[in-house]
């Protein structure tokens, strides 16, 4: 790939139909239900700057929020029905999360889904936010908004997998720190596969 502009390399990739990734992904012994039911969600992967010097914005979570507090995420969440689409759900939640006016954003694509071990089904929605940005956080939903060079990201390498007790049981998850961030999980997850895509070692 080009190192000189990674996004085309990770736009390149998204046409090879790379099949969706899991929380389940490095816990293979995981026995799910039958019959279960995803509830389906949509997160926005928000790309600043060009070539090398891009940038991908995350948020640190309230550590007051009932579900995952103090972690690093996406702006994004459930669907509503008032949501014409996926796409609408993450524009949505980061304008409610972070300020992001929608007519700023791009959309260039469509990572693949991820399914979360707390039952959601969700679409990254990959964009370019377009001319000057200052993030506006809703303080009752997030803590911070920051921003990860997308080197960073895409450098496989900086990847590992950890492991922690959930419900009883050991569960391995991937994680990329990144300074004072600890990114992992489901975000870690997505964040991986985008660089599986663009072809990085």
């Amino acid at each position: 790939m080009s190192r000189d502009d990674p996004i085309a390399a990770i736009l390149a990739g998204l046409g090879r139909g790379e099949s969706g990734t899991s929380d389940h992904d490095l816990n293979p012994g995981t026995r799910l239900p039958p019959g279960r039911r995803l509830r389906p969600a949509g997160v926005l992967v928000p790309l600043v700057g060009t070539g090398g010097a891009a940038r991908v914005i995350l948020t640190k979570r309230s550590s007051a929020l009932r579900h995952h507090p103090g972690q690093i995420a996406f702006p994004g969440g459930k669907q509503d029905a008032q949501d014409a689409d996926i796409r609408a759900t993450a524009l949505r939640e980061a304008r409610e999360e972070i300020g992001l006016d929608p007519a700023q954003v791009a959309v260039l694509g469509f990572l693949p889904r991820h399914e979360t071990v707390t039952g959601f089904d969700v679409t990254p929605v990959l964009a370019r936010v377009q001319g000057g940005f200052t993030p506006v956080p809703d303080h009752g939903e997030v803590a911070e908004v920051f921003e990860v060079p997308l080197s960073h990201l895409l450098d496989r390498g900086r990847y590992r997998v950890e492991r922690r007790r959930w419900k009883g049981d050991w569960r391995r998850y991937y994680a990329v720190p990144y300074g004072p961030y600890y990114i992992w999980g489901a975000t870690a997850r997505i964040l991986r596969m985008m660089a599986e895509l663009a072809g990085q070692p």
